[in-house]
């Protein structure tokens, strides 16, 4: 009888390195059975780990221990998977009560069937399998960003090919809006061509939008009849790319917290787990329809402003059934608007004695996308409630997108004498800042050197410094930046996350201090990371007069370097025109406060580390996103901060040559905002600098220690 089995030492590593079990499953046949302890079940695969480990060891009785709890487990998960699968069979058939045996295959029938089908068709219409279509993530986002139109645009005029290249580089410029110099290559080409005034050709605009522009702009010089003719025809143009968008949330999505089909859910959270993407994809269509190329917000109350515009018009012509009819249908979305309720009841009052407002309903195209709409809302409210998910229901139809005029109707004006103004696009100010805004307080540091304030940069809570740094610690934090860096830090990994013809690296101040205490990269180099971005806190803070504490938000080292090989010709930017607390919409000249922006940071600064590259220098613009008013030069030590909001729009040019370094750091005057990485850093400083003053009470020298 073999007492011991002995196996290769790489083989029981893993098992070496799992925790130990808390507790265990099924019987063993031999043994009377133990009660299972209360709590959650704990994993076979874990305890068997822990047992086969413990048997390694020479340590039987953990090993019998977590082995049979292993076996216990395992058996209970069987069990458990069985009773639910019954359990949910019985309480959600998918066919109706008492059809007996096998009644859920036609469900399923129908649901192959379907899949065969779609494969089928994308195969025969493709001229081949589907699968041969599926490109990366970097590519899709390309296509959305429309950069193949850059390409273009430079081949048409290799080409000679002058007119082409003006609705190349006009199609993508819609979509970069923050790409200053296109707008410039769009008037060179025409001039080339000798056509001034050449029609801008969008490539790639979206039906609907032009069509409810073309609206819009009928409307506003009282053309009425032409004001409905296109609103209209966007209406259609609406609900066709409607449809086209549900259809393609039925692709592939993109699960957060494991692979498609890499994961071991069972057949029905399977489905409702895709199903459920699915829903909430096609439900954002609403959010994808109104948002024009280049931004990031909707235009807002987007689809009810049609039905608001054509109520009015509708009026206007004469036509007051359609006119009840539309504004019925803009009180679907908002029930509780008095205007339109008093519109409604004035145009019920020009009704002919024969027609019963009772009988005239709301327009059928927008009450059957509301029906659906709400059934979509409650069903993944319902599944995030049972599956266990996070799902907010965003505000689609908010107001704000009003019109000046209102275009409301009240009961006895004569609307024919009266002024109706023009439309309105515009959504919600930026809210003002809520601070005085004041500057010219201490530096607080020796040497450090003013430069420009707010004036001289032209702006609005500006300062440039030099000398934060000396010459020493910059090259200290370059070589240290060598040593931390990861492509893509910040951005999920993505190697070019601004532009294709650079590569991004980051790194925070707790993965600098982690590598420093781990002896990856000098201890001191880390420290001096979180020492300089603590200084520039505290010069931004006093610089700036602020009456509380100003805190971290986000600090980052960065470096773009510039790729050999796709600098010929480059007119992008290395980090396109933006604002650090809010939405830059530069076509309105405005930026919106509210999510995805970072809408609590409220400082900003930017520490340099060198300055042996070409490009990458540092612009503010007005909020157009092209007309620069300042730029700035990077150097070691020099520091330019600012305050976050629309009033400091920013970029960064193209670094065409070599590698531009720089600490980056986000501020914000909300303890409930303040970064969690620095409150850790702060933690870990506090350790190391107990321990160094444990070393000199001890007289200890710290490079003998060991």
């Amino acid at each position: 009888m073999r007492d011991r089995i002995w196996a290769p030492l790489p083989l029981l590593l893993p098992w070496l390195l799992l925790p130990p079990p808390l507790w265990g499953g099924p019987p063993d046949s031999r043994r009377p059975e133990r009660e299972l302890e209360p709590g959650p079940l704990q994993p076979f695969d874990l305890l068997y780990a822990s047992g086969v480990a413990a048997y390694y060891s020479g340590d039987y009785e953990l090993a019998v221990r977590d082995l049979e709890a292993a076996l216990r487990s395992h058996r209970r998960l069987r069990e458990v998977r069985a009773r639910c699968a019954r359990h949910c069979a019985a309480r959600r058939p998918l066919a109706p009560p008492g059809a007996g045996p096998g009644a859920e295959l036609p469900f399923f029938r129908a649901l192959l069937e379907r899949a065969r089908c779609s494969r089928s068709c994308q195969s025969q219409r493709l001229g081949g399998p589907a699968s041969r279509h599926r490109a990366s993530e970097d590519v899709r986002s390309d296509f959305q960003r429309r950069v193949p139109y850059n390409y273009l645009q430079r081949a048409y005029i290799k080409l000679n090919q002058m007119e082409k290249a003006v609705a190349a580089a006009h199609t993508f410029f819609m979509a970069n809006p923050e790409h200053m110099e296109m707008q410039q290559n769009i008037e060179n080409y025409r001039t080339m061509a000798g056509v001034e005034d050449l029609q801008l050709v969008d490539w790639e605009a979206k039906p609907h939008l032009e069509s409810y522009s073309a609206g819009v702009k009928h409307y506003e010089v009282d053309d009425f009849e032409l004001a409905i003719k296109y609103f209209e025809q966007a209406l259609r143009e609406y609900f066709n790319e409607d449809m086209e968008c549900r259809a393609l949330c039925e692709g592939p999505q993109r699960f957060e917290e494991y692979e498609y089909l890499g994961y071991k859910a069972g057949l029905y959270e399977a489905i409702a787990d895709h199903y459920v993407q699915v829903l909430v994809c096609q439900h954002e269509c609403v959010r994808e329809l109104a948002t024009r190329p280049g931004r990031l917000s909707p235009i807002e109350n987007f689809l009810p402003l049609h039905y608001d515009y054509l109520q009015f018009a509708y009026y206007r012509v004469g036509k007051y059934v359609k006119a009840l009819e539309c504004a019925k249908a803009y009180l679907l979305l908002h029930p509780d608007d008095e205007d339109v309720l008093d519109n409604v009841d004035y145009y019920e009052s020009l009704l002919d004695d024969s027609t019963d407002p009772a009988s005239i309903e709301a327009r059928e195209d927008l009450a059957m996308f509301v029906k659906r709409h709400k059934l979509e809302s409650e069903l993944i409210k319902s599944a995030a409630e049972g599956l266990g998910f996070s799902y907010t229901e965003p505000n689609y139809w908010i107001r704000y997108g009003g019109r000046q005029d209102e275009n409301r109707v009240p009961s006895g004006v004569n609307v024919e004498g009266a002024e109706v103004h023009g439309l309105s696009m515009g959504k919600k100010s930026l809210p003002k800042i809520d601070r005085d805004l004041r500057e010219g307080g201490p530096l607080l540091y020796e040497n450090i050197t003013f430069v420009y304030n707010s004036e001289q940069l032209n702006g609005t809570q500006r300062v440039l410094l030099d000398n934060v740094l000396s010459e020493e610690q910059c090259r200290e934090l370059h070589s240290v930046a060598s040593g931390i860096m990861l492509v893509g830090d910040g951005y999920r990994g993505k190697t070019s996350p601004h532009t294709p013809n650079e590569k991004f690296e980051g790194a925070t101040v707790l993965k600098a201090l982690k590598f420093g205490y781990e002896g990856r990269v000098p201890l001191k180099s880390a420290r001096l990371f979180y020492d300089i971005s603590e200084k520039a806190r505290k010069i931004v803070e006093s610089y700036f007069m602020l009456n509380s504490t100003l805190y971290f938000s986000y600090t980052h080292m960065v470096c773009r370097t510039a790729l050999s090989g796709q600098q010929d010709r480059r007119n992008d930017l290395s980090h396109p025109i933006h604002a650090d607390n809010c939405l830059l919409d530069p076509e309105a000249n405005e930026c919106w406060k509210e999510p995805p922006a970072y809408t609590f940071r409220d400082y900003s600064a930017l520490l340099y580390m060198n300055d042996d590259f070409e490009g990458g220098e540092f612009i503010f613009t007005e909020m157009d996103a092209k007309t620069v008013t300042a730029s700035i030069k990077p150097k070691c030590g020099r520091m330019i901060s600012f305050s976050s909001g629309g009033e400091n729009p920013h970029g960064v040019k193209a670094v065409t040559k070599g590698q531009r370094c720089a600490v980056a750091l986000w501020f914000t005057l909300d303890p409930l905002y303040r970064e969690l990485e620095r409150i850790q850093a702060d933690e870990v400083i506090a350790i190391l600098d107990q321990e160094q003053q444990g070393k000199h009470e001890l007289h200890i020298n710290p490079k003998d220690e060991l």
